[in-house]
């Protein structure tokens, strides 16, 4: 792995990152100097991330649900322990167990979505300030989706999230400047595990439908959320780059 060491120094959380979107992002982190702390549900596949981004020099894992206040704790106590600071904070993790019209989808399924994918990154943020950033600066990225910039049939309460996670994004900017900048992505579909039942059977039409002609890969989020970290984004803040191959100039998903 060549490296850049534009982020030499700096230390990052990102949540949701044994896979896909968020370990493509720690590795390109991890390339351009940074060392990562990863989080995940299951143990076992972090472990094995930790090992694909360069074992306990440059990453280490912290196994739990985004959402649970114990396991944030965990995860920004042993990344000052392992690194000393936390410079830099994606939200990654994110949910989406059901499928369906919003005003079909069970009440209790509804409030996990937007506690997982809203209240989490908020809480996670709040956390980054208050054991760091607030006092040194920082910098937070929300991964977000498309899905919440217009009409998404199917994955209407996710959309509904992300739409959620736009608007914080906006909000934290402003009442955390000048010393925290937070930005946002909103990916259009990317081949993962995450999003395979959107691509699954039908690739090829769905590819047809944006401009540059195929769907995304983890790498093509994970550069444009390295620079939004980085010092080369410093006048920006409250803003929340499409990445999406074009779906959103011509009505693809």
């Amino acid at each position: 792995m060549t490296t850049d060491q534009q982020l030499d120094g700096r230390a990052a959380i990102i949540t949701g990152a044994s896979r896909g979107i968020g370990l493509a992002i720690a590795a390109e982190l991890v390339r351009r100097g940074a060392r990562v702390c990863i989080t995940a549900r299951h143990a076992e596949p972090l472990a094995e991330a930790v090992e694909k981004l360069g074992g306990p020099g440059s990453a280490i894992g912290v196994a739990g649900k985004s959402a649970d206040s114990e396991h944030r704790a965990e995860v920004f106590a042993k990344t000052l322990a392992a690194f000393g600071s936390v410079d830099m904070l994606v939200n990654n993790a994110a949910i989406n167990p059901v499928h369906g019209p919003v005003t079909d989808i069970d009440p209790g399924a509804a409030a996990k979505i937007l506690a997982v994918n809203v209240l989490a990154p908020l809480a996670w943020t709040r956390q980054a300030r208050d054991v760091w950033m607030g006092q040194h600066g920082g910098s937070v990225v929300n991964v977000a989706s498309i899905g919440g910039l217009r009409a998404s049939p199917g994955i209407g309460m996710y959309g509904v999230s992300k739409a959620a996670l736009i608007r914080l994004t906006t909000e934290l900017a402003t009442e955390l400047g000048p010393g925290i900048r937070v930005n946002a992505v909103a990916p259009g579909i990317v081949k993962t595990d995450f999003s395979a039942a959107l691509y699954d059977g039908r690739e090829a039409r769905l590819a047809a439908a944006y401009p540059l002609r195929r769907l995304g890969a983890p790498e093509d989020i994970a550069g444009t959320v390295a620079f939004l970290l980085s010092p080369d984004a410093g006048w920006i803040t409250g803003q929340t780059m499409v990445i999406d191959g074009g779906a959103t100039l011509g009505g693809g998903l």
